[in-house]
């Protein structure tokens, strides 16, 4: 498989990167989830979009060996915005900044999302790889992720780990940074289980927890 490789994708395809904002508001984080909900309405349609466009993509994989370019441009749109929204909200409360209602790459939100597009894909693995190849990670990312949503709350260990960060915040007016490296962590597992199910990958998500805002550089994620 050929893949073109652009200036910032030291080996994994899937670059997820985010920087906290300051100063962060004590307290906004307490309705946080009444001012998303505009945007869990308009993604609540992306995403069913986005399973249809998968479809399509399975096919045109499956006899072309090639993820439509405007098909696989979609999806990441609607994976970015995901993104954003995810670390405004309880995913990462990393900024107070509103999320631009976009499909865009908008380089100047905290939180970014960027995946090389694979200009061949296996034949093989596309019939295998969104179930079977991935339920190992399913089962971790059920974890992280939890499974009992009450409101914003969704019993995951991100949500948990989140919410401790906001009461750090709410009483000493900072955000922990040892915290916020493990929260994206967590949140870049996710993506990049996210990115291979969608087959817009071949590269298969590590079982590592590469913590930080930033992508770990090619010599760090050498064992």
């Amino acid at each position: 498989m050929t893949m073109t490789s652009p200036v910032g994708f030291p080996g994994q395809p899937v670059q997820v990167n985010a920087r906290i904002d300051s100063p962060l508001s004590r307290w906004l984080w307490l309705v946080k989830w009444i001012l998303a909900i505009p945007h869990y309405i308009v993604l609540f349609f992306l995403w069913i979009a986005f399973t249809v466009v998968t479809v399509i993509a399975f096919f045109a994989i499956l006899f072309t060996e090639r993820y439509p370019r405007s098909l696989f441009d979609f999806n990441l749109g609607v994976l970015r915005w995901s993104w954003r929204v995810a670390f405004y909200s309880y995913d990462a409360l990393g900024t107070d900044r509103y999320p631009p209602f976009s499909l865009g790459e908008e380089p100047d939100y905290p939180a970014r999302l960027d995946i090389a597009y694979p200009e061949r894909l296996s034949r093989g693995l596309v019939l295998v790889k969104w179930w079977l190849l991935a339920i190992p990670h399913y089962m971790v990312l059920g974890f992280f992720l939890g499974g009992a949503h009450v409101g914003w709350w969704s019993g995951g260990l991100i949500t948990l780990l989140t919410v401790i960060a906001a009461v750090v915040l709410a009483f000493t007016e900072k955000y922990p940074k040892d915290l916020f490296d493990l929260i994206i962590g967590l949140d870049r597992w996710v993506l990049r289980v996210c990115a291979y199910a969608a087959l817009m990958t071949d590269t298969y998500p590590p079982f590592r927890l590469d913590q930080g805002g930033s992508e770990p550089t090619a010599a760090q994620e050498r064992p």
